[in-house]
């Protein structure tokens, strides 16, 4: 006995796309990259150990590209 092969309910129309997010879907990411940038950026705020010396100059780099 064959197996039947399922049709899609409406037919694809090429070049279109029906993705619907909902808002927080865009907004929470995108409010965590901020927070993160920002405890980056200020270091006033960190209260990290001394580290690496190649890290905290990828960091200055980092600062000084941002702040142009």
């Amino acid at each position: 006995m064959p197996a039947r092969t399922h049709t899609l309910p409406r037919p694809a129309t090429p070049g279109s796309v029906d993705v619907r997010l909902p808002w927080w879907a865009l907004a929470l990411p995108a409010l965590a990259f901020v927070a993160l940038l920002v405890l980056i950026l200020n270091p006033a705020d960190a209260h990290a150990t001394t580290g690496d010396p190649a890290v905290t100059h990828l960091v200055e780099r980092v600062q000084q590209i941002v702040a142009r």
